[in-house]
């Protein structure tokens, strides 16, 4: 009999790479979803759905012992809020009554795997060195606080638990990211000061197939950093989409101030529509901070991770799949 994963954020971006690698490993796949998710992309795989109550830690628990699943990957969360309240509602709360619901079925519960951000754990502040798990964390948002305490409340539980950092992640069906590139086919190359960074990436891929992966390799939990294993510059994302694109692009440097004072004017806007803003004032100190890289060798050497793409690989593959698409002409 196969053994049987809940997914969580199933109608997600990152949640069709984990449920595809899920199915590659032979996994009884559950996918978590809200009422009023889209799932017609996933109309092909033969998932099962359900709904989780996440206030409701005995419920979520009775679900996990009727249904005896031995795996589970939370990948819900939220990245974007008008009110701070909500990241920590969601991202911390909703996962710690997960996790606790989870710790009271450890007769099946062999792992659980969250999937939190390299967000929690924050930049470096200087170009020297690479973030490291046992790095102080220092997150600069809302949302990496959020992410902070769930990690930090999850792993004082009895019972395996890998939580996984994964960088910017892209590629198909990704929308944040795909702006960037959407807008140097548009031929607007932007950027916002004139500030040196180091930056990483990951495909979304790779992170599917890690959180998959891990769950089968036993006497492992722990924090580890996830990227492609490479440093990039603040420009090298884009001089690899035109290259892939085959278009020129206006380089614009924005001044940070003018910036600061046009999201103002956004964040007000959105406040009074009740709907986030796709970027707020608060993740510029991501967007800007001077240092992203990392260094991924505990996850490489305990969880054997090897990522498939390096950026242009990835960024290859993902523009392909715009195009088909149609995101992109």
């Amino acid at each position: 009999m196969k053994e049987k994963v809940l997914i969580t954020g199933a109608s997600g971006f990152l949640g069709y790479h984990i449920i595809n690698a899920a199915f590659e490993a032979n996994l009884d796949v559950y996918a978590a979803i809200r009422q009023n998710s889209n799932v017609k992309h996933l109309e092909h795989l033969p998932i099962k759905y359900i709904q989780l109550d996440y206030r409701n830690i005995d419920a979520m628990a009775q679900e996990i012992a009727d249904k005896q699943y031995s795996y589970i990957v939370h990948a819900a969360g939220i990245t974007k809020s008008i009110k701070e309240e909500a990241y920590d509602q969601i991202n911390n709360v909703f996962t710690t009554n997960l996790a606790l619901a989870a710790a009271k079925n450890v007769g099946c519960i062999k792992k659980f795997v969250f999937v939190s951000s390299l967000a929690a754990g924050g930049p470096l502040n200087s170009l020297d060195g690479c973030i490291k798990e046992n790095t102080q964390p220092k997150p600069v948002t809302a949302y990496g606080r959020s992410k902070l305490n769930a990690e930090n409340n999850i792993s004082k539980l009895n019972f395996p638990v890998i939580i996984l950092r994964p960088t910017a992640i892209y590629g198909p069906r990704e929308k944040d990211i795909f702006i960037v590139t959407n807008t140097i086919n548009k031929g607007l190359d932007l950027y916002i000061g004139k500030k040196t960074q180091k930056l990483s990436f990951v495909h979304g891929k790779d992170v599917g197939d890690i959180a998959v992966k891990s769950l089968l390799i036993p006497n492992v939990s722990g924090i580890y950093n996830i990227t492609d294993g490479h440093n990039y510059t603040r420009y090298d994302y884009a001089a690899i989409v035109k290259q892939i694109l085959n278009k020129k692009a206006f380089q614009l440097h924005l001044p940070e101030s003018l910036i600061r004072i046009a999201l103002f004017g956004v964040e007000q806007v959105n406040k009074l529509l009740k709907q986030a803003a796709p970027v707020s004032r608060e993740k510029l100190q991501e967007l800007l901070a001077i240092n992203w890289s990392c260094d991924i060798s505990k996850a490489t050497t305990e969880l054997n991770f090897s990522p498939m793409y390096n950026l242009k690989e990835g960024l290859e593959e993902t523009i392909a799949w715009y195009k088909t698409n149609k995101w992109i002409k």
